[in-house]
């Protein structure tokens, strides 16, 4: 893969571009933020990874403007910050995956893969619809009772997954597993907060709840 990698720190940024490059994937490393945004809209990566607290531009506003411009550009913030709020705050900012800092090199390997592998099994432009909500995938678009509803690039993929398998129960774990990557942290509440935001959006305001909780198991969407 061509991988950008945007790192201030010059000795992190030597390590990783050493272990990538032992594993035959290509790197061009930038230092500051306003250095790796420059680079990812001039040139054509596979990958991006993102460090957060960066000289110049700060990471959030990277991945903001890079996915602006790229939006099937894959982004992963690989960061010493690593609460819930976040890895929330790194998602809603576009991020594709998020790693906390310090990292074991295998599992950066595999996540790396992972979001390969994504990328290479998108599957065809759809719409998906229940009652009256509909998503078009071609046009990333979502309407409720012919209201357009805004959402982010994270809630737009766990309502997908949520419409793509509609009347199944699905578990927390495969929520986090499909939408965010492989080893994700079971012991947060992300699913659940990022569950509520597209509720606020999604069912808030309208007759009928299509989001449903099953206790014990996770959640699913359905018209009752």
């Amino acid at each position: 893969m061509n991988i950008l990698l945007i790192e201030d720190e010059p000795r992190v940024a030597a390590f990783i571009r050493k272990g990538l490059e032992a594993h035959q994937h290509t790197v061009t490393v930038a230092y500051d933020g306003q250095d790796g945004c420059h680079v990812a809209m001039q040139y054509d990566y596979d990958l991006v990874i993102l460090d957060r607290l960066l000289p110049t531009l700060h990471g959030l506003e990277v991945c903001r403007r890079i996915k602006s411009f790229k939006k099937g550009l894959p982004v992963l913030m690989l960061t010493a910050l690593g609460t819930v709020r976040d890895k929330v705050q790194g998602f809603e900012s576009g991020a594709d995956d998020y790693m906390p800092k310090p990292f074991h090199f295998d599992e950066l390997l595999a996540r790396i893969q992972a979001l390969h592998r994504r990328g290479q099994t998108i599957t065809p432009a759809a719409v998906y619809q229940v009652a009256d909500l509909e998503m078009n995938c071609y046009n990333r678009t979502v309407f409720r009772a012919g209201k357009e509803i805004f959402l982010t690039v994270k809630e737009f993929s766990l309502l997908e997954v949520l419409l793509t398998n509609k009347n199944r129960v699905l578990s927390r774990a495969h929520m986090a597993e499909t939408v965010w990557g492989i080893d994700f942290n079971r012991g947060t509440n992300l699913i659940d907060v990022y569950i509520n935001y597209l509720r606020s959006k999604i069912d808030k305001g309208f007759s009928k709840p299509l989001i449903h909780t099953v206790i014990g198991v996770g959640y699913v969407l359905r018209e009752l």
